[in-house]
């Protein structure tokens, strides 16, 4: 008997077309002979059911389902697609725990504390978990600028706290330009981090669990045409993304430990993409993103062709880790 697919996509955040390019992949991919996929948009004012036709259909939200042609459909399992809030904050997968529903992500803490990234690297830090020098400051503060860039120096990057896809930050190399760049944050986060530049090579690594393991990814390097991997170099062609990274043998040792370490710390399940750059050789933690672009462009994609695993063995295994 085939299983009903719930994809869901869109959110409440600036990455919401993003996430409907993701969801769309997945419905595409997704084998039609074993599962019955539906693509499900959630946006504040609604959540509903789109078929073919661009018709929708309200979610129950007492339940997740949706009534179509008098008929009441319910779901199996809930494979997310929305990057941002609410699907990688932790609302959406408490939401799912609450009902008792499958859904293919980490559970609702690890995606709260990965998607605030000032906790996320605070919990690592005692593991020796390497990061760059921040400074945190929350709306409203008092802003200091000489005591932020003694702290963490220039150049620095300012960032939105909880947002993806780069929105909200800035790369700063005088102190006339810090007010600007944390205005800028602030219109995606009440919450923002300050971080040191760190000058090395980027790269991207993937863990995920496939067949009930935990699976490293071939790492991908990223070298940006921009200033740094901003939404241009993301997803408008502006970077260079080289799976397998051009990392020495040490290197690649190195990073996959850490990356595995850190998703066995924090008990993630689900895909994850955690990003690095080198400093001394020695991987630096600056995210993780636990529910990653899943386009034919995003870089986990990419990771697992490299790794022989096809789009549609990604996503089923997902679901059907999900379903256990």
């Amino acid at each position: 008997m085939k299983k009903n697919i719930a994809i869901i996509m869109g959110g409440y955040s600036s990455e919401y077309q993003i996430s409907l390019k993701s969801g769309t992949v997945v419905y595409n991919t997704l084998n039609k002979e074993k599962y019955n996929a539906y693509c499900i948009h959630v946006f504040k004012d609604k959540w509903v059911l789109v078929d073919a036709n661009d018709n929708e259909f309200p979610i129950d939200k007492n339940d997740f389902s949706v009534v179509i042609n008098q008929t009441k459909i319910t779901f199996d399992c809930v494979f997310n697609a929305i990057h941002g809030s609410p699907g990688e904050d932790g609302f959406m997968q408490a939401y799912f725990k609450l009902i008792g529903l499958p859904q293919t992500s980490c559970e609702a803490y690890q995606a709260a504390l990965t998607f605030n990234k000032r906790d996320c690297l605070s919990v690592l830090k005692p593991y020796g978990i390497l990061t760059a020098e921040s400074y945190y400051l929350n709306l409203g503060d008092t802003i200091n600028e000489d005591e932020i860039i003694a702290k963490v120096g220039l150049p620095c990057f300012v960032k939105a706290n909880k947002a993806g896809s780069s929105f909200g930050i800035s790369k700063v190399y005088k102190k006339e330009a810090l007010q600007t760049a944390i205005d800028n944050a602030f219109k995606e986060d009440d919450e923002i981090i300050i971080e040191s530049f760190l000058d090395g090579t980027e790269v991207s690594v993937g863990v995920i669990t496939y067949n009930g393991k935990t699976k490293v990814l071939p790492i991908t390097e990223i070298v940006s045409e921009n200033d740094f991997f901003d939404y241009e170099a993301k997803y408008l062609g502006k970077s260079q993304e080289i799976t397998p990274a051009r990392l020495t043998k040490s290197q690649e040792e190195k990073v996959n430990t850490l990356a595995k370490k850190v998703y066995d710390i924090l008990k993630m399940k689900g895909f994850t993409r955690s990003e690095f750059i080198f400093k001394n050789n020695e991987p630096h933690l600056l995210e993780i993103n636990t529910v990653p672009g899943l386009t034919n462009e995003s870089i986990l994609p990419q990771q697992a062709a490299k790794a022989g695993i096809t789009m549609a063995q990604l996503f089923e295994s997902a679901i059907e880790e999900a379903l256990k």
